[in-house]
This record gives structure tokens, sequence and C-alpha cells, in this order.
């Protein structure tokens, strides 16, 4: 420890100088007292009383709370303290004339509570130190812990570490593992405060001692090199200079940590390079590097260590998130997979409906003026979106399969057992007209034969004719578009007629569910199975409340619900209407009623144009049934090409 003896030009050490031969004492005048006290070295003021009577006491007192110490020297037949000097900063007080040795005793004195002072000073402000560093370090805790984004976090990881280092560059490397199992790093990021504009170059090392990085991976230690230029000889690794010799750097002082999971297992390596003692100075000269960068320290190696601690439990918290969303999206993926394999007519609905809801947030988002300029969708909710919008059709698994599917009017079974009916008849007709024959020929011979067999032909053309326009009659009724005046007067001419059984049970050609069926005015659904069909707005809702979202992702089964509802309370299932419906439910409504009606898929309705669909969804605005702004921007935006595919 060096010290420092203080005095005014008007006293001088004398022959204390011959007491004090220690070459750690530097004897300097009050007026070097600020440099003395910034170096950390203990200082002794001697105070000549004689010629400074009234030397400022608040000088004097910021001396002893930087941690010096005042010797006062009496002035002549003075046998007190003056009262002018604030004996509470003295240290000593020696009376004149003053021996020699008493000044050394009392300047040794002076020493050790200058000493004491710094000590204790130096022990408050590494408290302070260690106090702060804790904060900071809680500080970049919580920040890490926020944010679930990995390649934001990787950057923000990379910019902490230097910050806190004070490091000029740095670069990031996660553990991977191949196909066959080895373990080797990937170069993730890249920082170079001095050389900002260096692309960054993807690239692997394997986890070995050849290379830094490789070796710390390898043993989980941290490496401290004062200069990379000049590694001791028998050390495993080496540095790669090539990006020095391409950009023009110098790599001199290094800290290379490693990042460790909650297993202590080895999931990164950050490297640090260059610390500096001014964190904005620039390494553009080899003068440059030679006077700013330093070694890094002891303290520095332990608060990167921690770091490096958070930084590897953030990076496993963000990617074991990012698993759980995965596995997540790989469910909704799947559940869309089941509704489609459920009714394959609209394979690619919920897709269509998603992205175009997506997309017209995304339009939301940009918007600068109207009535939605200040609403913003965060990431979250964009999210939340887009599994409404694949999951709005979900209830259809509760929907049975054949009501699901009906593309006629008639399900498919029932027209099955009707065709067979028409064909059981004809065939029947065609009987009768050969037994007939065969009974008159058996009875009268040829006699009136030819006349006979011209009439009974006649009837037979006639009631096959008949057989056959009912069966027109009923294919043309069982089409799921309006029914026409005639179609519905053949119908209720059919059910009148009756048909006789093998067991000689006569029967109507329609039965009156059949008749029923093929009566629906518009379309291939009877009222109750469309009101099944509408019930799947409510399975939906009820199968997706019970799924335990997240936070973020709450309101799915909500929003989902109501992509059926109408503005005007004439949708369903609810028939909620005007601010009731979510915006993102009013946003899925416009998308899922385009994509109805421009699918190609459908086999029950002809695929609507692109301008015709927008024409149905304006008058669709203009009768209060959708929303005009969000319209406006689904038309202005283009979100409609969003469903293309």
């Amino acid at each position: 420890m060096n010290y420092a003896l203080l005095h005014t030009p008007h006293w001088s050490p004398r022959g204390l100088l011959a007491l004090l031969p220690d070459p750690r004492i530097e004897i300097r005048e009050i007026s070097h007292a600020r440099e003395l006290i910034e170096e950390d070295r203990p200082t002794v003021f001697v105070l000549d009383v004689e010629s400074r009577p009234d030397f400022p006491a608040d000088v004097l007192r910021a001396f002893v709370d930087a941690g010096g110490a005042i010797v006062a020297l009496g002035a002549p037949d003075e046998s007190d303290v003056p009262d002018l000097l604030p004996g509470e900063l003295l240290s000593g007080f020696v009376r004149h004339p003053a021996g020699d040795r008493q000044m050394f005793v009392s300047v040794r004195a002076g020493y050790r509570e200058a000493a004491a002072r710094l000590e204790t000073a130096r022990a408050r402000h590494e408290a302070w130190e260690r106090g702060r560093e804790a904060q900071e370090l809680t500080r970049i805790g919580v920040a890490l812990g926020a944010e679930r984004r990995t390649p934001v976090l990787l950057e923000q990881i990379l910019t902490l570490a230097r910050q806190i280092t004070t490091s000029d560059a740095g670069s990031l490397y996660l553990v991977e593992t191949t196909d066959q199992g080895a373990k080797r790093l990937r170069f993730r990021l890249a920082q170079n405060h001095s050389k900002p504009d260096v692309p960054l170059v993807d690239f692997t090392i394997p986890v070995n001692r050849a290379s830094l990085a490789g070796y710390t991976a390898t043993t989980g230690e941290p490496l401290v090199i004062d200069d990379a230029y000049f590694l001791p000889p028998d050390v495993e690794y080496t540095i790669d200079r090539s990006f020095d010799q391409r950009h023009g750097y110098r790599t001199k002082s290094m800290l290379v940590i490693p990042m460790k999971d909650h297993r202590e297992e080895i999931i990164g390596v950050v490297q640090l390079i260059n610390r500096k003692r001014n964190f904005e100075a620039l390494l553009v000269t080899p003068e440059d590097v030679d006077r700013e960068v330093v070694p890094y320290s002891k303290r520095l190696v332990e608060l990167a260590t921690a770091l490096a601690g958070q930084a590897g439990v953030a990076i496993e918290n963000a990617q074991l998130i990012q698993d759980i969303e995965n596995l997540f999206e790989g469910f909704v993926n799947a559940a869309v997979i089941a509704i489609e394999q459920r009714d394959p007519v609209t394979s690619g609905h919920s897709g269509r409906v998603a992205r175009m809801t997506v997309g017209l947030a995304e339009v939301v988002n940009r918007v600068s003026a109207g009535p939605l300029r200040e609403l913003r969708f965060s990431d979250e909710q964009i999210r939340e979106i887009k599994y409404a919008g694949l999951l709005h059709d979900f209830g259809k698994v509760g929907v049975r399969e054949h009501v699901l599917q009906k593309e006629k009017k008639l399900p498919d079974v029932n027209l099955k057992v009707l065709m067979e009916r028409h064909a059981f008849v004809r065939r029947t007709a065609e009987r009768t007209f050969w037994q007939r024959r065969a009974e008159y020929l058996e009875r009268h011979g040829n006699d009136g034969f030819a006349a006979f067999l011209a009439d009974l032909e006649a009837a037979h053309r006639t009631e096959l004719a008949e057989l056959d326009r009912f069966l027109k009659v009923v294919l043309q009724a069982n089409e799921p578009t309006v029914l026409a005046n005639d179609a519905a007067e053949g119908l209720e001419a059919l059910a009148d007629r009756t048909y006789e059984t093998l067991e000689g049970e006569l029967r109507p050609f329609l039965d009156p569910l059949e008749v029923r069926y093929l009566s629906i005015p518009k379309g291939s659904l009877s009222e109750d199975e469309r009101r099944e069909i509408e019930d799947h707005v409510t399975h939906t809702y009820n199968f997706l409340k019970d799924i335990p979202w997240t936070k973020e992702l709450e309101d799915v089964p909500k929003i989902a619900w109501g992509h059926h509802e109408k503005l005007d309370g004439r949708g369903y299932p609810r028939r909620i209407h005007g601010e009731a419906i979510p915006l993102p439910t009013r946003m899925m409504t416009i998308s899922d009623i385009y994509d109805a009606l421009t699918a190609k898929d459908r086999p029950y309705k002809l695929a609507v144009a692109r301008d015709r669909a927008l024409d149905i969804l304006a008058s669709e605005v203009k009768s209060g049934q959708l929303d005009g702004e969000l319209f406006r921007l689904f038309v202005e935006g283009q979100v409609f090409e969003k469903g293309i595919g």
C-alpha cells in the first residue's frame, strides 16, 4: 500500500523526513490532495495552524469524508485546539514547538486512521457494488425469463453479457445433437461494436478441446485469456484468426463461459471478446486496442458466470415453451385433419379461414385512420385468432356423418330404397304385362288378340312412362336447389299413388318422410338436420372450453363460438348482436362466409366468383349483418387472396 503526506507551503516536514524513510510515502503539497485521494492512498495532511488559521472547514470535511486524516500543528503559545478548527475532523494535534519524534508519532497515528477509513470506504463501496450487481442480475433474470422468442432471447443474452463485462464483441453458440447422436456447437449469433456490419455466417464446430468454445463446452469451466495471440504453448485449444484477418480486427482479451440448464448440462457457450475501459470506445487501430483493452477480472468472470446460468435456464425455458407450442400446434393440426376426414367436402376450409382472419388482423394492425386506428393485436392475440380459426368447426365431430356429408335432400339410404322401389314397381308392371298377354292367349287364342295386344301395349307404355316420370320428378326434387312449383305439385301427386307389395299390401309411391325430405324448399337439409348442423357451433364451444388454455389463449373458445352470429341478431346459436360479438369473431365471420361462397369443392352448390362473393358480403354489410369497417379492410387489404390454396 502506498501512502501520501500533504503539507501547506508554509510548513515542510524538515526533520520528519529522516523519520519517514519509507519509499512508499510520497510527500506533496495540499494542492495534490484530490489526485492522491482518488488513487485510494492513505493520506495524512499536516495542517500548520499558524500559517493557515482560517483553512476552510468544508474543504477539511470533504478531505476526511474522502478517507484522509488531519494532524494539526498548533501556533506558538497555543495550548489547545483553536475554536475555528473542527476538533471532530482531527486525528491528532501537536503543540508548538513540535519535536520530530512527536510529529512522527502523530503522523503515524493519522496513517492508521486514514488506512482504516479507506478500508471502510472500500468495504462500503464493495458492498454497494455487490448490491447493485445483485439487483442488476435480478433485473436481467426477470427480463430473460419474460422473453419467449428464442432469437430475441439470444440477442438479449449476448447484449447483456457484453454490457455487464464492457466487452467490445461476443458470439453465442448452442449445443445441438446430430442424427448420429454426436454433439456439436452451432454458431447462432455475433455482435461487434467496432465492426457492426459484419454478416453472420452459419456454421458448426465439434464439441472437443480444439477450439475455445468447444473446450469450454467439453470441460464446463470458464476460459479466461489475457491475449488470444499469445496462448501458452501447452494448451490444447487454438484461436481462429480468420475473422481478424478478413475484417482488420484484433482479438485480445477473451472470456468464454458455458451456459447450463437446470440439470447442469451444457446447452451453449457465450464467448466475450476485448473487455474495454470505456464500453463506447471503438477499437479501430492497434493503438486503440493497446489503450482500451484490459483483461477480464475475477469478479467479471463471476458475474458473467451468474448471467450465463440465468441465460441457460432462460433458453431452456424458451425451448420448452416452444416445444409445448409445437406440440399444441400439432394437436390443432391433427384436430383439423379429424374434422376434414369427417367432412371431406370442406377440406382446407379451416386453414383458409384461419389465414384470412389472421391476415385481416394484420391489416387492422397497420391502419392509421378510422375507428380501428388505435387497435393493435399482439403476437399472442394473433396466435389466439389463428387457433380459433383453425378450430372454429371442431364441433362437427359431434354431428352425425350422414348429415354432415349430405349432398342431396334424401339421405343416401332413403334414395337407395326409393330407387329399388321404383325398379320393383317397374318390374312388376312388366310382369303384369306379360302375364295378361299370356292369359288372353290361353283363354281366347288368336281371336281378337291383335286388338287386345295393341291396347295392352299402349297401356303398358303409358304406365312405364308414368313410372319414369315419377323417378325424374324425384331425382329433380332431390337436387339441393330451390324447389320448383311443378316439382312440388308432382310430389303431391306421387304421394297419392300406391303400388302393391309382394304380400298384396298397398303402399304409397312416396312415404311421408320421403315427401318431407324432397319438399325441402332450398338446399339439402331438413329443418331438423339444419339445426343439427348449426349445433356444431355449440359443440365447438363445449369442446374447446374444456381444454386448459394458457392465459394468452383463453379466448379461443369464445372467438370460435360466435362465428355464425350476425350483428343484427339473426345469427346462431345465441342470436347475440352488435358489440356482444367479439371483434376477432366478426373478422372470422367475414372470412368464413367468403370461403363458403367461393369454395370449389362443395358438391351441393356451385362456387361463386370472387367479385360476386364480395358483392354478397357487401349486401350483408348493408343489411346490418356484418361489420362494415372490417369488410372495407378485408377488401382494401385484399385479404381474400390469403384464402387461395
